[in-house]
């Protein structure tokens, strides 16, 4: 088959989108277990260990129940709007990955304005928890998804400026342009400034990178952020009156959302697929084989990319998995404390340091 053709376009591009989808999708799966694992391990108990060597098939267990189980609709809820709101959180969620690049042009929409597309496609999750704490008719859900919007939206201010700051330092809204500027030894990275020239800027990038952790925790509804489903105050919150496949689906779509950003925090400020040193092409063989009769190159050098790209996702998701261990709930009055008088003066102190850096030293 041509790929060039439009037909060969279609089927490639659509095998590129359900290639990621069932990649996130099966990661997801191992991760729920890793998370499983690892709060386990804090607590000093087991965790999952019985379905599947180590447990690993435990989260596929669950799934297959979740699907099996009957699907239960409160009588007084919108049954419409019910049902539609778990799947318009599912979709966003797995759509915004469609601009995480995990090797360069390995991304199956290379789009200019790619931080854009991800601040929004995240800004509209929150829809689907509104939807479905309302539909829900109850006061415990509708107090869940009042939470959400108001935490979401606090915390998306903040968001928003830190990812100013790698705006600047990188030039670009393209997330590979954004990591090739961060190609190199490990100090090109953004958390460290950029490079040796940007070095002094540090001072400056620590703490963003720092405080966009603490705000995609709370952005997500990650503990010790999850007041909007927090049990023992409002009963599971927005989705306490979802079961069986709605339930599952509310939940894949919170954690394809945490995986989510665990990529892009790694993009922003960890230097992507960098691993933090130069690596030579000629390290590399390349392989060609034959598909339809046309010849396919596979390149190495992208899958040691890949590679390094997932080791940085793992490793961000293991430290969201401790802070979820480790770290007591806030109060509500705390988390909107922390949001509007402590991250948003610091993150807007922080654009105007690196703009002026960038104005006034001339350092690109």
């Amino acid at each position: 088959m041509d790929w060039t053709t439009p037909l060969g376009w279609t089927l490639a591009t659509l095998g590129h989108v359900l290639s990621v989808v069932l990649i996130v999708l099966v990661g997801l799966a191992f991760l729920i277990w890793a998370d499983r694992k690892i709060w386990a391990g804090v607590q000093m108990r087991k965790g999952p260990n019985v379905v599947g060597p180590f447990g690993l098939l435990q989260s596929f267990a669950d799934m297959i129940k979740f699907v099996l189980k009957e699907f239960i609709i409160p009588s007084s809820a919108d049954k419409a709007v019910f049902l539609i709101a778990p799947l318009i959180s599912t979709m966003l969620a797995l759509g915004a990955w469609a601009v995480i690049p995990f090797a360069p042009h390995l991304a199956v929409s290379n789009v200019n304005v790619g931080v854009l597309y991800l601040f929004a496609v995240s800004s509209l999750g929150v829809y689907g928890i509104i939807m479905g704490g309302w539909a829900s008719n109850s006061k415990y859900p509708f107090l869940g998804a009042l939470r959400s919007a108001a935490q979401m939206v606090s915390y998306e201010v903040s968001l928003g400026f830190i990812i100013i700051t790698v705006i600047l330092l990188a030039g670009s809204m393209n997330l590979g342009e954004i990591v090739a500027r961060q190609q190199g030894w490990f100090w090109s990275w953004n958390w460290l400034g950029g490079g040796l020239k940007n070095l002094p800027l540090a001072i400056v990038m620590i703490p963003m990178t720092v405080i966009f952790f603490i705000s995609f925790l709370a952005e997500t509804n990650r503990p010790p952020f999850d007041l909007p489903e927090a049990e023992s105050e409002i009963v599971a919150g927005y989705q306490v009156e979802y079961s069986s496949t709605g339930y599952l689906l509310f939940m894949l779509a919170e954690y394809s959302n945490i995986v989510l950003m665990c990529a892009v925090i790694s993009l922003l400020f960890l230097g992507g697929w960098s691993p933090g040193f130069p690596v030579d092409p000629d390290w590399f063989p390349v392989w060609t084989g034959w598909l339809f009769g046309n010849p396919i190159t596979f390149n190495t050098l992208d899958t040691f990319y890949v590679l390094v790209m997932i080791a940085k996702i793992v490793f961000m998701f293991f430290m969201v998995a401790m802070a979820k261990a480790i770290v007591p709930r806030y109060r509500y009055d705390q988390l909107m404390r922390l949001g509007w008088k402590v991250f948003l003066p610091i993150s807007l102190a922080a654009v105007a340091i690196v703009a002026g850096w960038r104005v006034f030293m001339g350092v690109a």
